[in-house]
């Protein structure tokens, strides 16, 4: 009783509190107006000036230029962020569609390749890429990354290699640098992890290390270089006239054909998973162990590509960004709904989950390159077109006997190419203008620009697919050379969790491997 008469009394006092206080609206501790609307802050008074609350005109012309530039730089750096998180998107999707024998194997690649790539770009491969760039107009007109190493053919320049920002240091040290290298390490480590994916369940972790160490250092930056460091592909049309040069607003065919190629290369050198085809040619199935781990991790992916297109306009202040964040939406929605239907009306007759979540992918994966100068309608069409191609990819790949466990060089490979090309199709003439040091705005064949926008771009995604095959064929005999790309038989049987990793991804599950493992037959 006595208890809750002091309960009682706590209560009324609290509430007498409060209503004293509400009654007293003006009173503050600090004596000041309150502003609950905000219309009262940022005034006059937060200009910085000598005199305070009397800024010149050139004082406020140098508080607008500098909020213009930070509204850049964060613009740019919360789209590395989202960026970033596309990682936990893939490692669900590769896991999700593999077999749960190899859960914690595929998850540990798609965790280390983050920081591994990271370091390495960090070292030396920003600069590759980077260093020769020029000048950085959204982030404040930075100047000092312009050191290209360019040789004279035909009498024309041909940049090939950056050649500062090694370390982050000299001209690197520079916070629009930080910015760059931030938002393009992301950039990278989505090239990076594309081949994990073709490569799973019979992958040596150790290989894949070695792998890990060139990616960022060399395989990603050279081609990269090419296109969105100041190189020779960029400047086929200031060069040759053609179009614009190899035009890719966020990465078609430098971030996924990039990957799409390694995933390719290594899936056929690796060979196909132990009873994936019978010796009379035929396929042998190896279902996904997690459609929703899949599922979700397509969500992720898609969501953070809200970071990847609109933010590779590097500038908050480019309203162009909700152009391209539609056509990003637009696309998604086709691709998936064409992979979906063509699989149920075409192919086998069944809505199948995994190829509906990688025409999804697919047409995020195509639009990347033209989403900046597409329309609507063209944005639609162009993921419609992806969704049926990724279909019939992962089809043929399997007819290759290239066992690619995720799809990953249909998804990023052939749409990547897909991307790009469609540039030179579909590019209405309504954004561009200056693109590569070429007046005008980017237009392709369907709205009057011809073919010379296409030429370049099949120039730059040709050159793609043969350099990185070289590379990678380097890349994967290194490794081989040092320790072995591919696990023993009987640890591929059995799943590389313990042999690999030491750690199961499903503790304390018993897993039915004969039902997961099919074996050889006449």
């Amino acid at each position: 009783m006595k208890r809750t008469f002091i309960r009682n009394n706590a209560l009324r006092w609290m509430l007498i509190v409060v209503l004293i206080l509400s009654a007293v609206p003006s009173f503050s501790l600090a004596q000041q107006n309150p502003d609950p609307s905000g219309t009262k802050t940022g005034t006059i008074a937060d200009v910085p000036a000598a005199k305070p609350g009397q800024p010149t005109i050139q004082e406020i012309g140098d508080a607008v230029g500098h909020n213009r530039v930070a509204i850049n730089f964060v613009w740019t750096l919360v789209t590395g962020f989202l960026v970033m998180f596309m990682q936990a998107g893939f490692a669900l999707v590769e896991t999700g569609l593999c077999r749960a024998k190899n859960a914690s194997h595929t998850m540990a690649m798609n965790l280390m390749i983050y920081p591994m790539g990271m370091l390495g770009f960090y070292v030396c491969g920003f600069a590759f890429m980077f260093g020769g760039i020029g000048t950085l107009s959204t982030l404040g007109n930075y100047a000092g990354l312009n050191n290209e190493f360019t040789i004279t053919l035909f009498g024309k320049p041909f940049g090939l290699i950056g050649l500062k920002g090694f370390f982050l240091q000299g001209a690197g040290y520079d916070t629009a640098a930080f910015a760059l290298f931030l938002f393009q390490m992301v950039f990278m480590d989505t090239t990076a992890t594309i081949p994990t994916g073709s490569s799973a369940e019979r992958w040596r972790f150790s290989a894949f290390m070695i792998y890990a160490c060139f990616i960022g250092t060399v395989m990603y930056p050279i081609f990269g270089n090419w296109v969105w460091g100041g190189g020779w592909l960029a400047q086929l049309g200031a060069n040759f006239g053609l179009g614009h040069g190899h035009v890719d607003f966020a990465g078609s065919s430098v971030v996924h054909m990039q990957g799409g190629v390694i995933a390719l290369i290594f899936a056929w050198m690796l060979g196909p998973r132990y009873g994936k085809y019978n010796r009379d040619g035929s396929i042998n199935p190896m279902p996904a162990h997690s459609i929703p781990m899949a599922i979700l991790g397509t969500f992720i992916l898609a969501f953070g590509w809200f970071g990847f297109n609109p933010g590779s306009t590097l500038a908050g202040t480019d309203l162009r960004i909700a152009v391209v964040a539609v056509n990003t939406m637009l696309a998604s929605a086709t691709g998936a709904l064409a992979a979906t239907l063509w699989m149920w009306w075409v192919r086998t007759k069944k809505p199948d989950p995994s190829m509906m979540c990688n025409g999804m992918l697919a047409g995020l994966v195509a639009i990347t390159a033209p989403c900046a100068f597409v329309s609507a309608g063209g944005a639609a069409i162009i993921g419609l077109i992806s969704g049926v191609l990724v279909v019939e990819a992962v089809f043929f790949f399997d007819r290759m006997k290239i066992d690619d466990p995720v799809g990953a060089i249909s998804v990023h490979g052939v749409n990547g190419m897909w991307g790009c090309l469609s540039i030179g199709l579909f590019a209405d003439g309504t954004y561009g203008d200056g693109w590569n040091g070429v007046a005008g705005t980017v237009q392709g064949l369907f709205y009057g620009g011809g073919l010379s926008q296409f030429w370049a771009e099949l120039i730059g995604v040709t050159v793609c697919f043969i350099t990185l095959s070289t590379i990678s064929i380097v890349v994967y005999k290194i490794a081989e050379a040092l320790v072995g790309n591919r696990v023993a038989e009987e640890v591929e049987i059995e799943g590389l969790d313990i042999p690999e990793m030491g750690v199961l991804g499903y503790s304390g599950i018993v897993l039915d491997k004969a039902s997961e493992t099919h074996h050889p037959r006449g």
